[in-house]
């Protein structure tokens, strides 16, 4: 149940980060909002392997 918690948390915070990213820097530039979004997924994927793959 712990792990799920955890999952559900890191979701949440991903889906924070993008969201806020997209509204305080890239409100009207497409294509870079598009780069920056799938760089924070890769970077999120990343940190989530690296650490929470073992619980």
């Amino acid at each position: 149940m712990a792990r799920n918690t955890t999952v559900v948390l890191f979701v949440a915070v991903l889906v924070a980060v993008i969201v806020t990213v997209d509204v305080l820097i890239f409100r009207h530039h497409v294509w870079e909002r598009l780069i920056a979004n799938v760089g924070i997924v890769l970077v999120f994927a990343a940190f989530y392997l690296r650490f929470f793959k073992r619980l």
